[in-house]
């Protein structure tokens, strides 16, 4: 075993050198989540009557355990925070797993750094498991530090902790996860949709048996159910932490033995071969063979949050109903009902286009991955111009996340219109439509970035989680409109009777202008990383 394992001590270090710092960005968005909530509840449900008006709606609308999971006690400040964070930071933490692992094990095997690594004294072992032992520190790091800053900010110290350690025992759970989808797939990215593929399906199982009040032994059949057994702020129950860890256990074994039993480079699942004639006839058509099952799959992911979104903008009178706090969080302030559900479709299309614009900034990455593989130096050989090969990706790039937008734009207006929430589904239709300018905005900033300093491509984020966070914590926490203009998505206007301001969105359109010729241009002039 102490062979297998050999170089552990040297290439761990190293690995948190230059990967470590990844995870940086999922602890301040798990962090700012939490820590918001306890410090927002006291001003936006500041009495009694509205806390149990919020606890009366919410409890009331089984459609918003899917996303949130159930509801435990939302008359403190702790209970709301363990609502409000317990199932999206432990899904945050398990895709800073998955993606630590994926990168650090397959990743280095596709870019050939793993083949670089293995001639020196190295044991068979070392890489995966300092792969998997930097994810499991990142999640005791994502765990501990949002634990102590809702502790910092107001919330009860056990309440607190205990909600950062479900994070760091899901991003633990999917650590093992990843480690046995890494020694499956051929390659990282197949590694990386699998294991996010199971994430996904988990998290959304969980959802709709707790929305439906499934029979209590259904809950042992996902891991991610067990999780919401912990109850913080209720129960406070500690050992459902004790199986997740277990798990992990488990799946990290297994990897480890399959990982045994694969050659270097391969994976248990074998890929197909390849067309005997080749079938692509230019960068677009490359583009698109690159890209379609991600799209396909993205597809569906946003009919299925149609459904979701479009089901919850049927109750939501019934959800924020005469709450001036639950209105201020969740619908800026609406004032009529009318102008309440309109608020609240616009809300909601907003986090769909942040969620949209996500795929525009992959799809931009992939040009740095193919990169830094070195299959971008053959390309670009050939007669083939740069701005001919930037546009086949930037495109898709902005593409992609308007017609996710208005896919699910369009299912949730159909609903909204059909259930009678007195919204028609042309003007939800125009509200989604008037939401895509700002996608493009916040998906931009990952074609200026690829394009100009491609070494700092994670700042290709920058405008997704920007937009994020002023957008769902912003209101909540009273910033100044000139801090919340920062956000593309502040300037969507609201569709009613009149006609829609749109200066915004021509501002928002121009600053989307500047960073794609901004891109461009930095790709024409810079060196390829070869």
């Amino acid at each position: 075993m102490s062979n297998r394992l050999a170089g552990t001590r040297v290439l761990l270090p190293a690995l948190a050198k230059f990967d470590g710092r990844r995870f940086v960005p999922w602890i301040a968005l798990v962090t700012a989540l939490c820590a918001s909530s306890v410090l927002a509840y006291p001003r936006v449900f500041p009495t009694q009557q509205d806390r149990l008006g919020l606890a009366a709606a919410v409890g009331s609308n089984p459609a918003l355990s899917i996303i949130f999971g159930r509801p435990g006690d939302l008359l403190t400040a702790d209970g709301f925070t363990a609502w409000r964070s317990l199932a999206l930071g432990g899904f945050m933490a398990a895709l800073a797993a998955v993606f630590t692992v994926t990168r650090a094990t397959r990743g280095q095997e596709d870019s050939g750094q793993a083949e670089l690594l293995a001639s020196g004294v190295m044991g068979r072992g070392t890489r995966l498991v300092s792969a998997v032992l930097l994810a499991l520190a990142g999640s005791v790091l994502l765990g501990g530090i949002s634990g102590v800053v809702t502790g910092l900010c107001g919330g009860s110290w056990e309440d607190s902790l205990l909600l950062g350690a479900t994070f760091t025992a899901s991003g633990w759970m999917f650590a093992g996860v990843a480690a046995a989808a890494a020694q499956l797939a051929p390659d990282a990215r197949t590694a990386n949709s699998l294991a996010v593929s199971v994430l996904g399906v988990l998290f959304l199982l969980r959802g709709v048996l707790e929305a439906l009040a499934a029979p209590e032994w259904t809950t042992w059949l996902n891991p991610m159910s067990w999780i919401s057994q912990t109850a913080p702020a209720e129960a406070d129950n500690w050992w459902p932490l004790l199986p997740a860890a277990v798990l992990a256990l488990l799946l990290v074994g297994a990897a480890f033995a399959l990982s045994a039993r694969r050659d270097f480079g391969q994976g248990a699942l074998a890929p197909r071969p390849g067309p005997v004639d080749g079938g692509l006839r230019g960068p677009w058509s490359l583009a698109l063979r690159l890209n379609r099952a991600a799209a396909f799959t993205w597809v569906i992911a946003f009919l299925v949050l149609g459904v979701v979104f479009g089901y919850l903008s049927t109750s939501v009178e019934d959800l924020l109903g005469t709450n001036q706090g639950a209105q201020q969080l969740l619908a800026g302030g609406a004032a009529s009902s009318s102008e309440l559900t309109r608020s609240f479709i616009k809300t909601i299309l907003s986090l769909v286009g942040i969620i949209a614009a996500v795929t525009g900034v992959q799809l931009m990455l992939r040009v740095r991955t193919e990169e830094l593989d070195r299959r971008l130096e053959p390309l670009l050989a050939a007669p083939l111009g740069r701005g001919t090969y930037y546009a086949s990706n930037a495109v898709p790039a902005l593409l992609l996340p308007a017609l996710l937008t208005l896919v699910s734009g369009t299912v949730i207006a159909a609903i909204a219109a059909a259930l009678g929430t007195g919204v028609s589904f042309g003007s939800s239709f125009l509200q989604a439509l008037l939401t895509i300018p700002a996608v493009w905005t916040a998906a931009a900033v990952g074609v200026a970035v690829v394009g100009v300093r491609p070494r700092f491509s994670i700042a290709a984020w920058v405008g997704v989680l920007l937009s994020f966070a002023l957008t769902l914590l912003g209101p909540t926490l009273r910033l100044s409109d000139l801090v919340l203009g920062l956000s593309p998505f502040w300037h969507v206007p609201t569709v009613t009777s009149g006609v829609p301001d749109l200066s915004g969105l021509l501002w928002g359109s121009a600053v989307t202008v500047v960073l794609v010729l901004a891109g461009f241009a930095g790709f024409r002039r810079r060196d390829i990383d070869a």
